[in-house]
């Protein structure tokens, strides 16, 4: 009699069954795993791998810290530097009248390669007229508190301050009487330099009074 239909061993037939129930189980897991694996259901092509050969997305983030036109840390250009900016004093004409008054103002010339900022309202801004070791007059003798203007510079770029008239009269610190001294004219020469904050011109410019 066959021993594959009937089991023979000193236990009875029915735990054999069972050992042989769980053992062909396990085969046909194993067989089912198999044909998985090599057919892939869902798909008629093999596995290839996601990221070969196709161009990545990318996310405002990256796009961001990518970008050259993205501002940088700060938001905005960088402070302008004494070594960058030639201020520059002005006057209308090099000789002067004796009815005429000398009208002043000062230019600012970027000479960096970038953009730079700096202050260059009138709380900051400073006239002074010498004659010879003499000084004259300034405006921050009786001058009013002025007014800020922070002011962006491009590489290149020249801005010039509005021109007001210098009364050819004396100044002090403290004297601000409308009576001040009348400076000579008859041909002597006076020179004006300027500044904006810490930047100051190199020299001066040299206009006559007749």
């Amino acid at each position: 009699m066959s021993t594959l239909r009937h089991p023979v061993g000193p236990q009875p037939p029915q735990v054999y069954w069972r050992r042989r129930l769980v053992v062909g189980l396990g085969l046909l897991a194993v067989i089912v795993i198999i044909i998985l694996i090599v057919v892939r259901p869902g798909t008629g092509d093999p596995a290839t791998d996601p990221g070969a050969g196709a161009d990545p997305e990318v996310s405002e983030t990256d796009e961001a810290e990518t970008d050259p036109d993205a501002e940088g840390t700060g938001g905005g250009p960088a402070p302008c530097t004494p070594d960058q900016v030639v201020v520059t004093p002005v006057t209308d004409s090099n000789s002067y009248g004796p009815e005429q008054q000398p009208m002043l103002s000062l230019t600012l010339l970027n000479t960096g390669a970038a953009p730079c900022t700096m202050e260059a309202g009138s709380d900051v801004q400073e006239y002074v007229i010498v004659s010879g070791p003499d000084r004259i007059w300034a405006s921050t003798d009786c001058q009013d508190p002025g007014v800020a203007a922070p002011t962006v510079l491009e590489p290149g770029e020249e801005k010039s301050t509005t021109p007001f008239s210098w009364s050819r009269t004396r100044s002090s610190p403290g004297d601000c009487d409308a009576d001040r001294e009348q400076v000579t004219a008859g041909g002597a020469t006076y020179r004006l330099s300027v500044s904006v904050g810490e930047f100051a011109s190199e020299g001066d410019v040299p206009f006559l009074l007749n």
